[in-house]
């Protein structure tokens, strides 16, 4: 499968991440079209260009606001201007239902979309325990502006151009020192960083600065796992270097390489399991729900009877180590049970799974498609996609589905 591999050795962040696309494959010109389909003119205009950082050929993103913006001066000494004045200037706060709402309302294809809510979701989460707020309630700052927007949408048209169904991340750098956001002084990581980075390597070389941005680490909190190096079963089609703001001693580049890969790492599968008889069963979506956003594997509850054949739940969590912790802690706040089992999986078969394409006669549908031994075993069309195109023309669900599912097995024989 199409897999990335990000080297943070001078951290990351959205226009990096962009700029390694570019060089990657990702056309300038598809980016800017599908960015349209945001459906905000004259909000924005974006800017690409080839730039050298100690000797090294990257490609620089800058996403410039058009609306209530005054020009700013960028100096090495002072990289974090253009955040400070954009924030003064025509920065626009937005909670998180109104980025979820710009998002469903443009045009962009359902994985797209897919991609960028669940980079926000990691990000208003971060935000919401920072600020002891709800995260649908947080107002964005950083990350609430245009810019930011632009630049996770555009991460994810560029994941979706180039077909990556796996990213792996190294020990990331964070930079040090600190960082002046909305709220004043900030220790660098800042507190939302932090926060998005729990449960991966970091540390801090090469420059007082802030090197690692909410957006960097929402990218990696929502899409990426951890690998201390290239998978051993990675081969490297292609590198593309983003370029960052800063001249730096060390290369302000995100270097990410691009290559096939089974999407497999050695980690330790463990089942989480308790037992719960005294909760209101409508609270277990809302426990779905934060538990595959903190890195459950899979999620599922069985009917069990306990003593004086009282009706209850077994709570099943299938994680693997590095997640453990943040589930065991989700468990326990928000279900009513004193006690977790840990069973440790010997073994796991996982099929290799790709997401493919196929017309109906309403639309596009992306069709889960699920192979063992070289052979497809299933083909699965997805379901919020049929729902789409079921409301819009008016039609059955069962018909755009069977006929997607039609379709894709016919064209794939």
């Amino acid at each position: 499968m199409k897999t990335l591999y990000l080297d943070c050795a001078s951290g990351i962040s959205g226009n990096m991440f962009l700029g390694a696309c570019i060089q990657l494959g990702v056309p300038e010109k598809y980016l800017k079209t599908e960015l349209e389909k945001l459906n905000l003119p004259n909000e924005y205009q974006i800017e690409i260009s080839d730039v050298s950082k100690n000797g090294i050929g990257a490609a620089y993103v800058d996403v410039k606001l058009l609306r209530d913006f005054e020009p700013e001066k960028i100096s090495p000494d002072k990289p974090n201007i253009r955040r400070i004045n954009r924030l003064t200037h025509g920065h626009k706060h937005r909670t998180m239902a109104d980025i979820r709402k710009i998002i469903d309302n443009s045009e962009l294809n359902s994985t797209v979309k897919n991609f960028a809510l669940s980079i926000f979701s990691v990000i208003a989460a971060a935000e919401g325990k920072v600020h002891q707020r709800p995260a649908e309630e947080v107002s964005f700052h950083e990350v609430g502006a245009i810019d930011s927007i632009v630049d996770i949408v555009g991460c994810a048209i560029c994941l979706e151009y180039l077909e990556v169904k796996k990213i792996f991340v190294g020990k990331i750098n964070v930079g040090s020192g600190f960082v002046k956001c909305a709220h004043g002084l900030m220790p660098v990581p800042a507190p939302a960083t932090a926060e998005l980075l729990q449960g991966f390597k970091t540390y801090s070389f090469g420059a007082e600065k802030e090197l690692t941005t909410p957006t960097g680490a929402a990218i990696v909190k929502a899409l990426a796992e951890f690998n201390s190096d290239l998978p051993e079963d990675f081969t490297s089609e292609k590198i593309g270097y983003g370029a960052g703001t800063l001249d730096l001693e060390i290369p302000n580049v995100l270097r990410i390489y691009l290559g096939e890969s089974s999407g497999k790492v050695d980690r330790k599968l463990l089942k989480l399991e308790t037992n719960i008889d005294d909760m209101n069963p409508q609270i277990y979506g809302w426990i779905y729900e934060k538990l595959f956003a903190a890195g459950a594997l899979d999620v599922w509850t069985t009917n069990i009877l306990m003593k004086k054949n009282r009706p209850a739940q077994t709570l099943s969590v299938l994680v693997d180590s590095e997640h453990e912790a943040d589930c065991v802690k989700i468990i326990f706040e928000e279900t009513t049970t004193i006690g977790i089992r840990v069973i440790e999986i010997a073994k796991r078969f996982e099929a290799v799974r790709k997401m493919a394409k196929v017309e109906t006669t309403w639309g596009e549908v992306q069709c889960k498609v699920s192979a063992w031994g070289g052979k497809i075993v299933s083909i699965t069309p997805e379901y919020e996609d049929c729902k789409k195109l079921a409301k819009k023309n008016s039609v059955p669900f069962k018909a755009v589905w069977q006929e997607a599912l039609t379709n894709q097995e016919s064209r794939l024989g």
